[in-house]
């Protein structure tokens, strides 16, 4: 009966050993996947310089109506957002709980292009609403680079972005990668709309 308990015992502590290898494989980040949010971090950036390059004071301020945002305004959101997501995501990987057997690409891949859709339109919370905060539209966009550094520092040293997992809403349960994933979707969601301000008819030239 002793050499029972004791082979039951070695059973189970080796079933164990097993499952928490297994549940580390799962969520190890692969290097093709933290390359692909590099790229993508890298990429929204760029947009963001691009869609603000040389832009006059009125150009920064033109507003399509009462009810819609100036480039400046948007610029803000996108870089005291990026701030807050980031922070997030910060929590995240030191408080959530893992959560194994998840379809990972199917949620990475829901981020990228459910978060930038602009069919969807959804009111920003009054925290991250504009209200001038940085002084001008050239100090949010210089608040934002410095913020999307210190993202692309978060995905770059963090090992264990796949192991944290908390429950988003809209996109179901998302680690702390696809948390990152959606940092950079937000900033194409408000890229897309610098550039319908832009294109607004009535935009100054």
């Amino acid at each position: 009966m002793k050499g029972l308990q004791i082979m039951k015992k070695l059973v189970t502590g080796a079933l164990a050993i097993l499952f928490l290898s297994l549940s580390a494989d799962a969520q190890t980040l692969s290097q093709a996947d933290r390359d692909r949010a590099l790229q993508y971090l890298e990429t929204t950036k760029k947009n963001i310089v691009d869609a603000t390059r040389g832009l006059s004071d009125a150009q920064w301020n033109f507003k399509p109506s009462p009810f819609r945002w100036s480039v400046a305004q948007v610029m803000e959101h996108i870089a005291i957002t990026e701030d807050l997501l980031r922070e997030i995501a910060e929590n995240q990987v030191k408080k959530a709980p893992p959560a194994p057997d998840r379809d990972l690409k199917k949620t990475d891949d829901a981020v990228l292009s459910v978060v930038p859709d602009r069919s969807k339109k959804f009111q920003a919370p009054e925290q991250l609403r504009p209200t001038n905060q940085f002084g001008s539209p050239e100090a949010s966009l210089k608040h934002f680079l410095e913020s999307r550094a210190k993202t692309v520092e978060l995905l770059k040293n963090t090992p264990d972005l796949r192991a944290h997992v908390v429950e988003s809403g809209l996109l179901g349960k998302i680690d702390v990668y696809q948390r990152v994933l959606f940092i950079g979707a937000h900033s194409e969601r408000h890229t897309k709309q610098l550039n319908e301000v832009k294109a607004d008819p009535k935009f100054p030239k």
